[in-house]
This record gives C-alpha cells, structure tokens and sequence, in this order.
C-alpha cells in the first residue's frame, strides 16, 4: 500500500480527533501530526477506507528508530532492573509527613488513559510517557468493596483508607455497625481518622480537595455520619435531626477545631439559608443551605486562638498573595458547590489543585514535627458518571500535576506519599489503536455489525448510549473530541456508574514497602500510622521519641514483631 505523505525524516504521526473541526455539514477533517509538521489530508468526511488506511500505514510509521534497535530495550530493562536491586536497601526512616493522594474514580485503566494524554499534551505519542505517580517504586492493589456491596461507593471506601475499618455503602467515620440512613445507629460506631492520629501526635493537618470540602472522601477525615449525602441541616430527615445527629459541615468545624488547612468547593453548605453567595450573587442555587442559620465560617474563625493568624479566601488570587509565613490556619471555599473542571476553571477566581496544594505544604511545613495532607482529585469521579472522559483525563492530569509538585517540595527521607483510588469506573479504551493514536479518537477499523466507526474509549454503562433511526449512534457525525462529549456506553443509565475491580495503590518514601502484594483497602491507614508513629502502634517508636517529638531515622525493632492487624 502506498504511504507516501504520511512519513516524513522519520518523525512519528499520530491521527488525532483532537484537531478535527466540525464543518457547517457536520463532517470531519483529519490531521496528522509530527514533531513540527501539520499535514492535512484533503478529505472532506471520514471515509472507512480512510480510518483503515491511515491506521495501517501510522501503525509502521509511528515506531521510533531507537526502538527497532533490541539494544534500546535491553538496555532499558537492565537500567529498571538495576534501579530495583537498590530498591532491596529499604528506606525505614520514621515519616515526619504523610502525603495521600486520592483520585476518586482513578481506576487502572483511567491511570492508563492518563499517562497517554499526558504525553500528548507534551506532543509525543503518549504511551511511554511516565506519571509521576509511575515512579514510585512501590505499587500495590486495594480490593475496595464495601461491607455491604460489591462494588463500593465513595463513603465506604474513604472510611476504608482514612479510618483503617471497611464501612457500609454511603456511610463515613462510622463502623459497619452503622446503618446508612440511621441516625439512631451511630453513636458508639463511630471510628477516628489517621488525620485525628496525627493531629493527636501534635503534627499539622492538612485537607485539599476539588469537590466540596463535605463530600465523601475529605468527610471521612472528620466526620461521623450515617449518611454522606448530610452535607448541611437542609439534607437531612427530620427525624434524624431530632435524633441528634449533625450535618457534615457542622462536623468540619466543630469534631476537630484545629485543623490548619482545608480547601476545596462547598461555601452554601456554611451560610443560613438564601445568603447570597459572594461570588454568584444572582444565582439562587449558590445561596445559603442551612436551616440552622449558622454562619459556620465565622464559627470557624471564633475558634482560632487571637494569637494565630486564621484566614478565610475564597477566591484564586486570594490564596496567591497569602504569605505562608503569616498563616497558621486556612479555610479556602472557593465554589458554591464543588470546585469547576480543570477545562473549565475560571483562573482568576478559582485555584489548580497544584495551585491548592503547593500552598498547603508550605503552610504545614513549618511545624517541626510534620503533618499530614490528604489531597483528593474528586472531579475524576464526576467526569466518568457524567461520560465525560476528556473531563476526566484532565483531572487525573491535573492530580499528576500535584504530585510532582509535592514531591519537589518534600524529601523521601522523610516523607511517606501514597497515591491510590478509591474504586475504578466502568471506563475502558481499546480497538487496535495505532500507537500515539489520540486518547480521544477513534479505532482504526468499524465494528463488524453495524458498520459504523467507534471511539477508542466507551463506557460499559452510562449517558453516553445513544440511538439514532433505530441504530447506533455514528460517531463521525458528531464532535467527539468537545470537552463534554459522552463516549458511547453499552447500556443506558443517567449516571454511569463505579466498577468493582481493584485499584492500585503507590507508594514511596519511608516504609512504602509495606504497600505491596493485594490488600484489604483498610490496610492503607495502618502503613501511613505506623510509618509516621502515630495512632496506637507506637511500640517500635519508643528510640525516635525526645522531648515529645519524632525525629526522623530507622525505626527500632523488626516489623515482623507487630503485625498490623494485631496492634491497631
């Protein structure tokens, strides 16, 4: 078959839906693109003999030289292998600080998807390109059903990997005693966090999110409530409410008074009901939620000692001009609800996760015993249930984005940072794609049944299935490299839903060892405790105490002398 065209000095091509533009008829141009050329084939729809052809010919032209070579593969091998065989001195420094990374929804094949758009948004193929979260040298699997369900929502699974105890389906900082629903059923039930743990220990504590700072992965650090949907006193049952139960936000401010920093969305969650919003004011859906009219925020600042110095921002340049040095406690509530996507942040009022969480570090940083920071991407959860994967992606791109920044700011002789998920999502990419074939586009071939062309990525169930004339929906006649367009799903549903597979767990810095093999989810918590000697095993940290701090250095006696399941 005749390429010529498609290969120029040897560069390497991807086809990319990502350039194509929707013409007035509502067909496609495609483009292939290479390292400082943009060629553009002149077709004026996408013809199936096209898609086949470009695909065969981009599946030769897209290796690199240095990978015809078997010398640049053995050499890369003996380079990881050798990497690995230093991996066998085992850092068992105490942690002065813990650093969980949380992407909600952030299934494996999500991560997957993530690594190739990160690589091509830096203009390469995509697939050999390298996550930060990809060099941890320790990766481990987190089985994350629930103890009522077998694939798990989010509220279980953050009481799981927080609070070190497995927990109902909708329920967060409460055992599997508790009843989703049930007021009645929580008190006595209720479990500690490893956020408690280290403010216990005397540590600085830290809460970065881009949902609202009440939703179910940062609750389960604070809260204790038989239903995560209790965000204020407005979503709560009257009967659960004269049984004495408190709404979430309510629990932000009040369990634990001294948390140094929280940040993320959920401002109508602390005013009266109807308050205007600050930044919305004639959006009546930003106001004010509470019944009780409360106003949790200056709550929040009551509670501060007059010596400390306690902000409240709510907006982008806000947290930008704070100088960390002047700021002991930080409350940042910079949307109504939760927090924009990353495609659709508005930059001058609303802050980048890594925007969020650099500030963070430098203000937990400064006390001399340490902290820990739990940092959750939550948006990557709410692009896959909406169908939205390119929403998705750029979310899990952006918590990338975070980690590195993270790990520049802290050292591995002293610093545990896990990243994990909670539960995947039924998201999935294949069809044969040719390599640095967009992440967005299309498979390189029609499906066998309907003749229709298909995009690589497609969900098992969600918003996304769509019928046209009795058929498939056909792709090319839409535009399906937009930022909310919903892949196509094998079975209709509103909201797509989580998959129940395992999900991965990285780790690095002192005793991510420990995080290895599969395991329970409520094993997470336990590693980060004893690593950073705090919660109840605290045995093996008796040399690392002088004068009531830790310092960080080897930990005294084998770890094989306290099993975890035992001691916590």
């Amino acid at each position: 078959m005749h390429c010529a065209g498609l290969h120029s000095n040897g560069l390497e091509h991807q086809l990319t839906s990502d350039h194509c533009q929707p013409t007035p008829s509502h067909l496609h141009r495609f483009h292939l693109w290479a390292p400082g050329i943009k060629q553009v084939l002149g077709c004026t729809m996408i013809s199936p003999f096209l898609v086949l052809a470009i695909g065969t010919c981009l599946t030769n032209s897209l290796v690199p030289e240095k990978e015809k070579d078997p010398k640049y593969w053995r050499d890369q091998a003996q380079e990881t292998l050798k990497y690995a065989l230093e991996l066998q001195k085992l850092n068992t420094n105490v942690a002065k600080n813990v650093i969980m990374f949380l992407g909600d929804g952030m299934g494996v094949s999500t991560v997957t998807a993530t690594r190739i758009l990160k690589g091509q948004l830096h203009h390469n193929p995509g697939e050999e390109t390298r996550l930060e979260m990809d060099k941890f040298p320790f990766v481990a699997l987190s089985k994350t059903y629930n103890t009522n369900a077998q694939v798990p929502d989010s509220a279980g699974t953050a009481t799981a990997y927080l609070c070190g105890v497995k927990a109902n389906e909708g329920t967060v900082g409460v055992s599997a005693a508790t009843e989703r629903s049930r007021c009645n059923t929580t008190q006595g039930n209720e479990v500690t966090s490893i956020l408690r743990w280290a403010k216990d220990a005397g540590k600085s504590v830290g809460i970065v999110t881009t949902t609202r700072v009440n939703h179910a992965t940062p609750s389960a650090a604070y809260a204790h409530s038989a239903d995560r949907d209790w965000y204020s006193d407005n979503e709560m049952p009257p009967e659960a409410l004269s049984q004495g139960c408190k709404d979430i936000a309510y629990q932000l401010v009040h369990n634990i008074r001294d948390i140094d920093v929280i940040m993320g969305g959920g401002r109508k969650y602390m005013y009266p009901k109807n308050k205007t919003d600050v930044e919305y004011e004639i959006d009546e859906k930003a106001r004010g939620t509470r019944l009780d009219g409360l106003d949790l925020v200056n709550i929040w600042k009551s509670f501060k000692p007059r010596h400390k110095h306690s902000h409240f921002i709510w907006n982008r340049t806000e947290l930008l001009t704070l100088d960390p040095h002047n700021v002991d406690y930080l409350l940042g509530l910079f949307e109504p609800g939760d927090m924009q996507y990353e495609l659709n942040r508005n930059n001058v009022t609303d802050p980048s996760l890594s925007e969020m969480v650099v500030v963070a570090i430098q203000i937990l940083r400064k006390n001399p015993k340490g902290f820990f920071l739990l940092v959750e991407g939550g948006r990557i959860d709410h692009g896959h249930h909406e169908g939205k994967a390119k929403q998705a992606l750029h979310e899990a791109v952006e918590m990338d984005r975070a980690i590195g920044q993270a790990g520049s700011m802290t050292s591995l002789e002293d610093t545990l940072t896990v990243v994990t998920a909670d539960h995947s999502h039924v998201f999935t990419f294949g069809g044969y794609t040719p390599r640095g074939n967009s992440i967005f586009g299309l498979a390189p071939m029609l499906s066998d049944t309907d003749k229709k062309p298909f995009t690589a990525i497609l969900y098992g169930n969600g918003p996304g299935y769509k019928v046209v004339g009795g058929e498939r929906e056909n792709v090319s006649m839409v535009d399906y490299a937009h930022n909310n367009y919903q892949a196509q799903s094998a079975v209709p549903l509103r909201h797509e839903t989580h998959g129940g597979e395992d999900v991965a767990v990285f780790s690095k810095g002192p005793m991510a060892h420990l995080l290895h093999g599969v395991h329970e989810q409520n094993y997470i918590p336990h590693v980060m405790a004893y690593a950073a000697c705090i919660g109840a095993n605290l045995d093996h940290c008796a040399h690392a105490s002088s004068a009531g701090s830790l310092a960080a250095g080897p930990l005294l006696l084998p770890l094989a002398l306290f099993p975890l399941s035992i001691l916590f």
